[in-house]
This record gives structure tokens, sequence and C-alpha cells, in this order.
């Protein structure tokens, strides 16, 4: 017994990997009462709402003051509401903004820089716009950083057939969004406008996507089939702005924004990582027990479940007591897993069954047969929705009592594949991995409220506000 015990116990495995360096307190509050909402980004880059950039230059030594007031400016009588060109702070710490002169980019070039920048440093993982060029002046700043990585063109692929937006109207709530796929026949994201069925362009990829999430409406996490790295896309700059190594491939990516935290499977290596989404860096290795697929996040996220795909058992990591992993028992052909009030919901794609389990028991609640091809779950509040591709149905299960309440038909006579909330809504996205065309049914009412086009067919989709560029 204790040898099996012993057998269910994690190791945990502190990833080598340095912290990027961050923007002191003082100094983000002092921003943030001109500029609400500045994003001091994990790498140390400040971004203002409206998109203007700053490079913090922190020096030899700062010195400690009382309150963080600004020194000097260039333009010289400037306030911060202004945005000039370089601000000296009282501290010794300088912000460079980033200026597009003579149609690129780059920082303000000086004769004589002053002495805070002359004997100051940019972060050292700080990510630098595209196309950036630092002046030789400044060029004792910049340390260890790769500048060449900054004229590198990015990801951005013009698409020659892109129509104008216009070509389809979405639901209310889809104005201004934009979609990044990933086909499964193309490698790259393909970019839709929520108003328009055609790419507008495309990031391209080295690699074929095996999984792809957003983040704080800037960023993508992507992974690869066949590569040990995970990329970190900033969409403000259309290009890679951070590399992930893995010690074997990176598989599916979960996410709990609440704590800002991603879990990523690597099922070769029976392994499960923790991923600070704060800085953007691997924070432990979980080990497992098999080859762990089908991955999800309990809505309150403390729990994680998975299969172990050599032998169809079903595992839990209980996330809030020290990563314990706990057997749930085995079930045939499993499409995905769900956890809501303290059941698990697992549905067999070819045996059509939906099999509901207590969680702290893990006695058979009930067995139901459910819609043909049961191929995705979500949660939303008391209800489980189980999409059906075979029909290309949505069922509606109230987990309360656990009866279907609701059947809503879509009518794209396709093979419907994922269900995708649209964030801040009630509404979720269904779309289909073999024809270009998606639903939007609303929760709430329990209505199928538009099906719209696409161009190109949906394996995996993230739907974002768009997004500006840097400026």
């Amino acid at each position: 017994m204790k040898k099996l015990l012993l057998a269910l116990c994690m190791c945990l495995l502190t990833c080598s990997a340095a912290l990027a360096v961050e923007v002191p307190k003082d100094i983000q509050d002092f921003i943030n009462k001109s500029f609400p909402e500045t994003n001091f980004r994990f790498d140390g880059a400040i971004i203002l709402p409206d998109n203007t950039m700053y490079l913090p230059v922190f020096p030899s030594k700062d010195e400690k003051v009382a309150s963080v007031e600004i020194k000097s400016t260039y333009p010289k009588g400037q306030t911060l509401a202004q945005k000039p060109d370089m601000i000296i702070l009282n501290n010794k710490y300088t912000l460079l903004k980033v200026i597009n002169t003579n149609g690129r980019k780059t920082v303000l070039n000086m004769v004589n820089p002053p002495e805070e920048l002359q004997s100051g440093l940019l972060p050292q993982d700080i990510m630098l716009p595209k196309g950036l060029v630092f002046p030789e002046s400044l060029k004792g700043i910049i340390g260890d950083i790769d500048v060449g990585m900054t004229e590198e063109t990015g990801l951005r692929i013009v698409n020659p057939k892109a129509r104008k937006a216009g070509d389809t109207v979405p639901v209310e709530q889809l104005n201004n969004k934009s979609f990044y796929i990933a086909s499964g026949i193309n490698k790259n994201i393909q970019v839709v406008g929520s108003d328009t069925k055609i790419a507008d362009f495309a990031l391209e990829q080295d690699g074929v996507i095996n999984d792809m999430k957003g983040y704080d409406g800037k960023f993508l996490l992507v992974t690869y089939f066949d590569s040990t790295i995970m990329n970190i896309i900033s969409l403000m700059d259309e290009k890679v702005i951070k590399k992930i190594n893995f010690d074997t491939t990176p598989e599916q990516i979960v996410m709990d924004k609440a704590n800002k935290v991603a879990y990523i499977s690597s099922g070769s290596d029976s392994s499960i990582y923790v991923f600070s989404l704060e800085t953007m860096t691997l924070k432990r290795k979980l080990k497992i027990n098999g080859l762990c697929e089908k991955l999800s996040l309990s809505e309150d996220g403390t729990k994680i479940f998975y299969v172990d795909r050599n032998k169809n058992d079903i595992w839990a990591i209980e996330l809030d007591n020290n990563y314990k992993l706990k057997n749930i028992g085995m079930f045939p052909n499993i499409s995905e897993i769900a956890y809501v009030n303290g059941k698990i919901y697992v549905v067999s794609r070819t045996k059509n069954r939906l099999a509901i389990v207590d969680y702290e028991t893990l006695e058979l609640v009930k067995e139901l047969e459910v819609c043909e091809k049961p191929v995705d779950l979500y949660v939303k509040g008391n209800e489980l929705y189980i999409l059906g591709a075979q029909d290309n149905i949505l069922e509606v299960l109230d987990t309360v009592d656990d009866v279907i309440t609701d059947k809503l038909y879509l009518n794209t006579n396709s093979f419907a594949t994922n269900i995708t909330p649209i964030d801040d809504t009630s509404m979720v996205m269904i779309t289909n991995a073999r024809s270009g065309m998606y639903s939007v049914v609303d929760t709430e009412y329990k209505d199928i409220v538009k099906t719209s086009p696409l161009d190109v067919p949906v394996r995996t989709i993230v739907v974002l506000d768009k997004v500006k560029t840097i400026k």
C-alpha cells in the first residue's frame, strides 16, 4: 500500500527560468495617476492605454525618495500626461518613449545623454518592438539584449484576397472582435475580423499548431506538434516576444485567468507544467501518472482532470491540496471531462453516453444517453452544455437534477467540434473543423442567435477585442 501511495505522489521540480525585471511599484503608482490601466508588461515594458510604449532604463543604483516625481523631461517642462520623449525621475530611473522618425521606430537621439541614461541599463528580458533602431549615443544601455531581433519584419502575412469589412453582420457581442484561428490544414494563424468571413491577414508560424490560448487581450500562447517550444506572441507587436523551452513537447494549455496561471500538459513526459502568466515563466513541473490528454480545469480553479491515453483512466489533481493525485476510474473512449456541483461529468464519443460520478465517494451517480458523437463540454453556472457532432446538436443538462432540459439544433449541416465562450457575455460560439461556419448561442435564453460563414475551418479559435499595434 505504501508503494502505491508513493507512486501516486507528485514530484515538484522548480524549473530554471530567470524572473523578468519588474518596474518598481512606486513608479507604477506614479504613472497610473496620469494613465490608469497602464500595462506594465512582464518583461518590463510600459504600455500606456493608447499603446504608446515607454522603455524603462534602470539605474546602476537607485535613489530612495519619499515620493516619485519628475526631475526633468525632453521636451523641457512637460508633464507625464503630455507623454514627453524622455522622462528622468528623481530616483534616477529614466523612461524613453518609442517614437516614429522618418518611418522607423527609435528613441530620442541625444549628442550628450544625461548621466542617468549613460549609467543605466534596459531590463535584459525586455522584448523590443520590431524594427526598433537604437541611436549610437544610447548603445550603452542595451547590455546583452539581442537588438538584431528588433529589425525583423514580424509575423504578419498580407492576404491578397481579403475583402472589405461588412461581408457579415456580427451579433452585438462580437462587434470589434478578431478571431485568431488555427485551421489544422495550414500552419499559420488566420486573423479574421468579426464583420467579414475572409482573413484580413495571417500570423506566420513555423509548425502546425497543437493548442492556442489568448491572455490579457494582448498575447497568444501557442504550442506545436513535434516542437519542444511554446511561443508567446505579442499581438501589439505581431511577433514572437518569448520562446519557452520544455524538456519534451508541450501539448494542451488550460488557463486560470483569475490566478494568472496556465497549466500545460506534456503527455510523452507524463508531466504538467505550471506557468506564470504574470512573468511568462515556468514555475513548476508536476510529474503525474500516465500519458495525459483531455486536460480540463474546474471553474473554481481547484482541480485539473486528465485522461491517461494508454489505459483510459481518469485522474484528478487537487491544486489546492499540495497537488494530490486522485484516480477516478476507467471510462471508454473519453471525449471530454467537466466538473460541477461536486460531480464529474464524462462523455464517451463512441458510446454516446454521459457518466456522472460523485467526486468524494467515486460512486456512479447516473448514466445517460446523450447526443451522437459528443465532442465537447462547457459549464455555465449549474448547466452543462454537450455538443454532438453527428447531428450538430447542443444539449443542455441541469446539473442539479441531472436531466436534459433543452436541445438546440444547429443549422450548419457540418461537423461541429468546439464550444468557445465569448468573454464577459452569455454567448458561446460553436465552430467546425471541417467547414467554415460558426453559430452563436445565447446560454441565457437557450437560443441560436446567428449562424455566420468563415472562409476557413476552425480547429482552435481565440476571440479577442481588436488589438492596436504599438505606436
